[in-house]
């Protein structure tokens, strides 16, 4: 039997979670809103390590991230392959890189990515929109999608609703018909359910070969009746699971999944079948 794969997370070092999310105003009053700024911990590898056999976790998606303020126009979140790749190579078979995507690196952006696809190993591209104010078709990011398709790896979206402040209208799963229109060998993956917008994610999941949905940022407990309906019917080779660790915490959402009563081969699919399709790991 398998073991969860966890498709999208934040680098969990100590250093990280100090830089990125308690030491910066807009994401810990994410945090702070949540309920989660007081338990916010940092991990070294080793105390990962410890806590991915604990919890049941098989393989992990670390995003490198360009992240911009919209309500500062500066970067925020700016977590740099390097960053990453220095925590994946000392977890190997366990952690792997997303490439965080800035539409405004053009070519330079792109040669970055693809040394850090075939020196790094890392998977695909994370692309989080919102903050740059360019939705994902966007003719910017298109050199990123050829590049994807080139190297054979997906291309991970944020969409939906984000509790920083910036304009949610990018996150609109329908502004991935076009790219699954343009790139039909690009497998896309849409993360965080596209709440609001569930039904919408769910239609082009259902439209497209190549469009995934994934859930993190959402704790089971939190799925739509339509998503988990998906999840456990026509859709059960289409969705992957998520955490946005350290925002969803895994045996939590281990254990809130009990209680969606899920067929035993859903289950198995959406854990860890359906990622190790789409991320094809090594």
């Amino acid at each position: 039997m398998g073991k969860p794969v966890d498709i999208l997370g934040h680098l969990f070092t100590p250093e990280s979670i100090e830089k990125h999310f308690l030491g910066d105003e807009e994401e810990l009053a994410v945090f702070e809103s949540l309920g989660r700024a007081k338990t916010l911990k940092g991990l070294t590898v080793d105390e990962f390590r410890t806590y991915v056999d604990e919890v049941g976790l098989g393989r992990t998606n670390i995003a490198s991230f360009y992240g911009w303020s919209f309500r500062f126009q500066r970067p925020y979140l700016h977590v740099t392959p390097e960053e990453v790749y220095e925590v994946t190579r000392q977890l190997p078979r366990i952690a792997y890189g997303l490439y965080g995507v800035n539409p405004f690196e053009a070519l330079r952006g792109v040669k970055h990515f693809e040394k850090s696809v075939k020196e790094y190993g890392f998977v695909g591209i994370h692309v989080h929109p919102h903050g740059f104010d360019l939705g994902p078709e966007h003719a910017f990011y298109f050199p990123y999608y050829a590049k994807c398709v080139e190297l054979g790896v997906p291309a991970v979206f944020s969409m939906g609703h984000t509790l920083d402040f910036m304009p949610i209208e990018n996150g609109r799963p329908a502004r991935l018909d076009k790219i699954a229109l343009y790139f039909p060998e690009l497998t896309i993956v849409c993360t965080h359910t596209g709440w609001p917008w569930v039904e919408e994610a769910i239609a082009m999941a259902s439209k497209h070969p190549n469009v995934y949905l994934g859930t993190s940022a959402y704790a089971p407990k939190y799925w739509k009746p339509e998503m988990v309906k998906f999840i456990n019917s026509w859709g059960q080779d289409k969705v992957l699971w998520g955490s946005d660790f350290p925002l969803v915490k895994h045996a939590e959402a281990f254990e809130q999944l009990e209680a969606l009563d899920l067929k035993p081969q859903v289950k198995e699919k959406l854990l860890w079948k359906n990622a190790e399709k789409v991320f094809k790991y090594k």
